[in-house]
């Protein structure tokens, strides 16, 4: 086992430092670098404390990206850019639409694209011009927290597509959701495709099976497909209005390479608007009604998707690397924690019922490994003891993280 005095605290990373191709430094992480980001993250985590909560990667920022950043302010280019919501001009669409042909084999329409700051963002609009209040808004749970608050401060209604635990994966019951899809009189599907915070990647069957309770019931498909470029093989992502024209022209798909690039804090998304009807309802308030995006996240975004795969694939081989780390250290030290490895990104939702703790899973790591853990209950009822542990980080921080909370188990085996 480690110690936190086993992890490098000295030498901190120079901003100009480079890094072999072979791994672009996911490895070479020095906690004195990590500590001293200013982000939630790492800033909010106590003295002595490993985070493994909030969905940021602990990595550089991708070359590609830091030096479109880079060039940008050199230009001294942070006024007015050429590109206006005002003028109609779009940076993105093309950028997002040649992203998804050459990715996923699936063509938007250009000018049907319009920009948000992020998902949350994008789920709160929506429900906005789409739904009234006390309408119903099926999602898949457990899911992201943000989005199951938004639904209830909007005055909206969850319909729980529950995932569950079937032979060490998970799966959902479609014949349920139509049944409480038609008895709730619901309006929108919620689609978190690969799945926030299981890890679950959709098969052709099962989209299929949804798109035809969205096309039945006459369902506003909300399609949240921001992991779509973090998909581990074998799974491949497929895009939810890719699956033929009745589901597409009910689709919004909602995108961003802030997730699978890391940089959230530059608040730049895309939504690509097929319903006519909800394209006609956002065309109607004044351009910038609802925030435009960043000059910076706009530049940041035209770099990730045309210059970022390399970076990218070295990426996922390092975290799928990490995702087997941690099966592979349950199992040896803490083999009661149930884990399913992700078929996508970097979360593992840990499942803790076995363990006998006496306090909620998360406080438990929290007060006895010193590790930052998500609470599984703020998914929804179907996340109480779970936790969700993020391992995108180095080999050497998560090992420590893992050994921690594995000691803190031992009086409770």
């Amino acid at each position: 086992m480690t110690s936190d005095c086993d992890i490098a605290e000295s030498g901190g990373r120079g901003a100009a430092r480079q890094f072999p191709a072979r791994d672009f430094g996911f490895d070479d992480l020095d906690l004195s670098w990590l500590r001293a980001k200013r982000g939630e993250k790492w800033h909010g985590c106590g003295p002595g404390a490993l985070p493994a909560s909030l969905a940021d990667m602990d990595y550089p920022v991708a070359p590609a990206v830091r030096e479109a950043l880079d060039a940008a302010v050199r230009r001294g280019d942070l006024g007015y850019p050429a590109w206006s919501t005002w003028t109609g001009a779009n940076p993105l669409a093309g950028p997002f639409a040649d992203r998804m042909d050459a990715r996923h084999g699936w063509r938007p329409r250009p000018e049907w694209v319009r920009n948000v700051s992020d998902l949350l963002q994008a789920l709160q609009v929506l429900l906005r011009l789409a739904t009234r209040p006390g309408d119903a808004v099926a999602v898949q749970t457990p899911s992201y927290p943000p989005f199951l608050k938004t639904i209830e401060m909007m005055d909206r209604r969850v319909v729980a597509c529950p995932f569950e635990r079937d032979g060490g994966a998970w799966s959902f019951d479609a014949e349920r959701l139509e049944r409480d899809v038609r008895e709730s009189e619901c309006r929108v599907l919620l689609l978190v495709n690969p799945h926030n915070p299981t890890g679950r990647v959709l098969t052709r069957a099962e989209l299929e099976s949804l798109a035809g309770i969205a096309v039945r019931h006459d369902l506003l498909v909300i399609a949240d497909e921001i992991m779509s470029d973090l998909c581990h093989a074998p799974h491949r992502h497929i895009p939810m209005a890719s699956l033929g024209a009745e589901i597409a022209e009910r689709t919004i798909t909602v995108n961003s390479a802030t997730k699978a690039f890391n940089f959230a804090g530059l608040r730049c998304a895309v939504m690509h608007l097929a319903p006519e009807m909800v394209r006609e309802a956002f065309d109607s308030y004044p351009p910038d009604y609802f925030g435009p995006v960043n000059v910076l996240g706009v530049e940041a975004t035209k770099a990730a998707w045309s210059e970022g795969d390399a970076w990218l694939a070295a990426l996922t081989d390092h975290l799928r690397a990490n995702r087997d780390l941690v099966a592979a250290t349950l199992a040896e030290h803490a083999p009661a924690i149930g884990y399913d490895p992700p078929e996508s990104a970097y979360l593992a939702w840990l499942d803790c019922r076995e363990l006998g703790l006496a306090a909620e899973p998360a406080q438990h790591f929290r007060e006895k490994a010193r590790v930052e853990l998500i609470p599984g209950r703020a998914f929804g009822a179907e996340g109480r003891g779970f936790t969700r542990l993020n391992f995108a980080t180095s080999r050497t921080v998560l090992t420590e993280m893992l050994h921690r909370m594995a000691d803190s188990l031992t009086p409770v085996r």
